[in-house]
């Protein structure tokens, strides 16, 4: 049920590649609460993926860019302005990738010519984007941005690979940028640590499907899908939580703070 919560709010939406993704699910959310937003992913992405689809459905335009390119991100942001008609409000940052992981890879055994390319686009593209959009003082005051996240930053869970040491670095970003553009224009930066959820780039880590029904089994709400992350984002790019900063919020059932489950036990016993 829309409630107009984001309307007459400007946005860009990073990483809708088909209906799975939690991108594309917040593209229909923001769409719903009365934001209008630009939708841009990789050329390669958009290749693959129907975002075409989306940008008809919400009324939206698409803008093809390369997160981990500068040049890009300007003309991205730039005409982002142009086409909504004033500052940005939000960005949602929903995009990640590990070559070592899609190639097979162990941990201990990385190419380093894949694992820097999977930093560039998975974590380092974040401070690229804010930079730019800081220059560019694109940002609203009180404007919110948001990228998504998984708890393999603080936790190890081995088949997550480097995409854990991408995660890492990616909410520190999120602190240290937040910080200084609190000051400069209270914009608010967070991070989203979500349930593992079955998306094109989840469902390429070994042991996914199995991975998805142990957390399901460890969180005492179950799982968050990407529709009810959807929601959380949304929620963060309102002005009900313009006081939260700096944040890694867990949207995970519980997961995070949860030792072990009777329903684990029992699997367990005799």
């Amino acid at each position: 049920m829309s409630t107009n919560i984001l309307k007459g709010k400007r946005g860009i939406i990073f990483g809708a590649l088909n209906e799975q993704s939690i991108a594309w699910k917040v593209a229909e959310r923001a769409h719903e609460e009365g934001a209008t937003f630009v939708l841009t992913n990789a050329p390669i992405a958009m290749r693959m993926g129907e975002i075409n689809k989306l940008a008809e459905t919400t009324g939206s335009q698409i803008i093809p860019a390369d997160a981990t390119s500068v040049e890009d991100l300007e003309n991205l942001i730039s005409q982002s302005m142009e086409i909504l008609g004033g500052k940005i409000d939000f960005i949602l940052h929903s995009i990640g990738m590990s070559i070592n992981v899609r190639k097979g890879r162990h941990y201990t055994d990385q190419k380093y010519d894949f694992t820097h390319k999977g930093l560039d686009v998975s974590a380092l593209s974040f401070h690229k984007v804010m930079q730019t959009a800081m220059k560019q003082d694109a940002m609203s005051e009180w404007g919110s941005i948001v990228a998504l996240t998984y708890i393999a930053a603080q936790r190890t869970f081995p088949d997550y690979n480097d995409m854990a040491d991408n995660k890492s670095y990616l909410e520190s970003i999120a602190r240290s940028f937040g910080y200084h553009y609190g000051i400069a224009k209270k914009v608010r930066v967070n991070t989203i640590s979500q349930s593992p959820t079955m998306t094109t780039a989840g469902s390429g880590v070994k042991g996914f499907n199995e991975f998805i029904n142990y957390s399901d089994q460890m969180s005492p709400l179950g799982n968050a899908d990407a529709k009810a992350c959807a929601d959380y984002c949304i929620s963060m790019f309102s002005d009900l939580t313009r006081y939260v900063t700096m944040q890694n919020l867990f949207h995970d059932g519980g997961f995070s703070n949860t030792g072990v489950t009777q329903a684990v036990i029992e699997k367990f016993s005799d």
